[in-house]
């Protein structure tokens, strides 16, 4: 790790906390549907995977989350609101690790896998939490899965990011909570930590 000069975040369970059921909690109660039912519509027509690559803009996301669930008289606000209620907390002492990181030369970068109305939304609970306006503060720059039109664990995202950034996968510690993640950017060389509950990056970064 003594060779690292470039730091690749993770943001949801690395930066923010996440529960990822409770988006389909939320559009359950919202329409009045079995959890399971949602769940299950919500998985079979890849509406994470085409939000978060860009097929769909937030106005098609949102029309399409009517069409599927049959709920043609929502409001945008209350699907934003029922989407974004799996982003949880954003512990300050995490957002301090980062600024320390950065304060010592490190070059830091964010990769996810997201969309635009989530990115919105923890830039609020960012800013609400730690008085940071944006995400975009924190990092030299934010790769994001629908800007870039892949998702993790497709190799194309990590080598985009290594080529865009102009750094050696050798050189690069990536973060993230999720195996195949880290698998998937191991085989391209770079270096990993897999975030696992409870430990966080505070524990996992002491050394740097």
């Amino acid at each position: 790790m003594k060779t690292i000069k470039n730091i690749i975040f993770d943001l949801g369970d690395v930066i923010i906390n996440i529960d990822v059921p409770r988006a389909s909690q939320a559009f359950a109660e919202l329409s009045q549907k079995p959890f399971e039912e949602v769940q299950r519509l919500i998985q079979h027509n890849d509406v994470f995977k085409k939000f978060e690559t860009g097929q769909l803009f937030a106005p098609d996301f949102r029309n399409y989350i009517r069409e599927i669930l049959s709920q043609p008289h929502w409001t945008d606000a209350q699907i934003d609101q029922a989407w974004n209620s799996l982003l949880l907390d954003i512990p300050s002492q995490r957002i301090d690790k980062i600024q320390e990181l950065a304060q010592k030369g490190y070059r830091l970068f964010l990769l996810s896998n997201t969309s635009s109305i989530h990115i919105e939304e923890v830039n609020r609970i960012l800013h609400r939490t730690t008085g940071i306006a944006q995400l975009g503060d924190l990092f030299e720059k934010l790769y994001l899965s629908f800007e870039m039109g892949v998702m993790k664990p497709h190799r194309d995202i990590y080598h985009g990011v290594l080529q865009d950034a102009r750094i050696l996968p050798q050189e690069s510690l990536f973060l993230d909570d999720n195996a195949d993640n880290i698998r998937a950017a191991s085989e391209v060389g770079i270096q990993t930590i897999h975030v696992q509950k409870p430990t966080s990056i505070i524990e996992y970064l002491k050394d740097f």
